[in-house]
């Protein structure tokens, strides 16, 4: 097996899945690219989980908006990086363009941004659906292939039929603002909720911009009694 692997490696050599440079371990990306990304630690919102800039030493810190907002359907949000140019190719060639081994690194960082999620215990974990006609025409969605990694590493089971878009809406990126919660407003929907009621429930997907989608996907799992509902994405917008 040894010599086997060793044939392979230089047959089809290990390549970075960002910037396709040929590396000699079993990391997924080579070191220059690690080191570009540029990941949400602390001080982030204890809610949100939006970076802060400055941190209190033993407090809970919330962001502005955390702090005016008495109500939403999520329990705590979770990022893994910035959304910016070091992150756009790993995720957008993920998303688009039929790199789905990328789908193993990006559920590590998912792993490791929603630890605190994970101690205090899942039920489940979800995918963001694609509306129908979308799925055929992208041929998968990268939030279940997420989700199928994701399940992988922490034993969690994954549910990807419960959770549907039943609204075939526009993609988000052609809307800003209100636009996008109006677009994806009622969207979604539950099959068979006496699979989600009572259940606690982590919520996947790529990108977080303004939060619409997660918001009405949340909604619709809380309307049928979702016990809780975090969401975990691989990147975030950071204004």
């Amino acid at each position: 097996m040894r010599f086997f692997k060793t044939a392979l490696n230089v047959l089809l050599p290990r390549r970075c899945l960002k910037c396709g440079k040929i590396i000699h371990t079993d990391e997924e990306i080579c070191e220059y690219c690690f080191n570009e990304l540029n990941f949400i630690l602390d001080p982030y919102c204890q809610k949100c989980g939006h970076p802060l800039s400055e941190i209190v030493e033993n407090a809970k810190l919330l962001c502005p908006l955390c702090l005016k907002k008495k109500r939403t359907p999520f329990r705590l949000s979770r990022s893994a990086m910035h959304y910016d140019e070091a992150s756009k190719n790993l995720i957008l060639a993920f998303k688009f363009m039929d790199r789905t081994e990328n789908a193993k690194l990006l559920a590590t960082m998912l792993k490791f941004a929603g630890r605190d999620i994970f101690e205090t215990g899942v039920d489940l974990i979800i995918p963001v659906p694609l509306h129908y006609n979308r799925l055929l025409k992208r041929r998968y969605n990268q939030s279940a292939f997420l989700v199928r990694e994701l399940s992988k590493f922490t034993n969690v089971p994954a549910d990807y039929r419960s959770l549907v878009r039943h609204r075939n809406t526009l993609p988000q990126v052609d809307f800003s603002g209100l636009q996008r919660i109006r677009n994806v407003k009622d969207a979604f929907s539950v099959r068979n909720p006496e699979k989600i009621k009572g259940k606690k429930i982590v919520l996947i997907d790529d990108v977080l911009t303004t939060g619409s989608t997660l918001k009405e996907s949340a909604l619709a799992l809380k309307k049928v009694g979702a016990k809780s509902v975090d969401t975990l994405t691989v990147a975030r917008v950071c204004h």
